[in-house]
């Protein structure tokens, strides 16, 4: 457990962590020494490394929940840090265009940076929204049927970017502004939970490779499948897990039957948090699927908002896939 005694961020039972009015004030001067010196652009390479070293600054206990965080995600596979120096007072209106992103370093921006450095290293993958470290998750007019981030209707439970030989290692989402009725949860699903209630013959069968995967609608037309996988690998005891409900296939009926076992789990043992203004969520993508359920949205610049940002834990497996050592994968 964190020392309260350094800090009084609390640790509460759902795996949260609560930001007092003090260490929200440290993040708000990390984020205001990051973009003190001029106008920033997300993805440029000294942004990145000014962001890296100010994460140092980051309170310590926040610091150390991450590190603990990183070495065993515990249960739920998930982590909420809420209280985020997020002002949704001074937000523009709720993006409405397909594929919006975060170009330049604005304040939730920052915040998000700052915690992907002190975890870790954030990525991201050309195909999808430009290779923009920074990325908004809000409806779209016209898509609300999408089974993505730019949908409303309940949206599946997956690993993100399940297709991916070096799919991210954390998923973090900063909420800057809820859906208007509160109804929008994001939920998760942890494979800690999840296998002591699935049968022995399903969960041999997750692990063997009897299972494709495409990828995910947002990387665009030419969307190839896997090779052939498990839905879980490695510690019987612990495995990883590597699923998309809506984008994973079962190529014989017994594993058809496990996928079919293993949504059903899911449902039982989801966890679902509604987010709101600071609100920060961080999925161990390894071992946590998550999905949202539906909302109705309005088009009228008060929409839900939330902002995406990748981790790493290793970045130099995917070196090969990064031209000139950067932070976005080409292929």
């Amino acid at each position: 457990m964190v020392d309260t005694v350094l800090s009084m961020i609390t640790q509460t039972p759902a795996s949260d962590v609560v930001m007092d009015g003090a260490d929200a004030a440290q993040v708000r001067r990390a984020v205001l020494a990051v973009r003190s010196s001029g106008d920033r652009m997300v993805n440029d390479p000294a942004t990145v490394a000014a962001v890296r070293d100010a994460s140092d600054t980051l309170p310590l206990a926040l610091r150390r929940t991450l590190r603990e965080f990183r070495r065993h995600s515990g249960p739920t596979g998930s982590l909420l840090v809420r209280g985020m120096p997020v002002e949704e007072n001074l937000l523009p209106a709720t993006p409405t265009v397909d594929g919006s992103v975060q170009l330049s370093l604005s304040g939730p921006a920052t915040v998000l940076m700052l915690v992907a450095c002190a975890l870790g290293d954030p990525i991201a993958f050309r195909a999808e929204k430009s290779g923009a470290l920074v990325q908004d998750v809000v409806p779209v007019p016209g898509k609300e049927e999408f089974q993505g981030n730019a949908g409303s209707v309940m949206l599946s439970f997956h690993n993100e970017n399940a297709f991916h030989e070096h799919r991210p290692d954390y998923v973090m989402l900063l909420c800057l502004r809820p859906d208007h009725d509160r109804v929008a949860g994001l939920r998760t699903a942890c494979s800690r939970e999840v296998l002591p209630l699935l049968t022995d013959e399903t969960r041999r069968t997750l692990f063997l490779p009897e299972f494709v995967t495409e990828a995910p609608p947002s990387f665009g037309a030419n969307r190839d499948a896997t090779f052939p996988h498990g839905v879980l690998s490695g510690a019987p005891e612990d495995p990883d897990m590597r699923v998309d409900l809506s984008a994973t296939t079962p190529l014989t009926p017994r594993a058809k039957a496990a996928l079919a076992e293993l949504g059903e789990v899911f449902d039982k043992t989801a966890q679902n948090v509604r987010l709101v203004t600071g609100d920060l969520a961080i999925v161990d993508n390894r071992v946590t699927v998550h999905g949202r359920t539906a909302f109705q949205p309005r088009y009228d610049g008060h929409d839900r908002w939330l902002q995406r940002t990748f981790v790493a834990v290793n970045l130099r497996r995917s070196r090969d896939h990064r031209p000139a050592d950067g932070h976005v994968l080409e292929h």
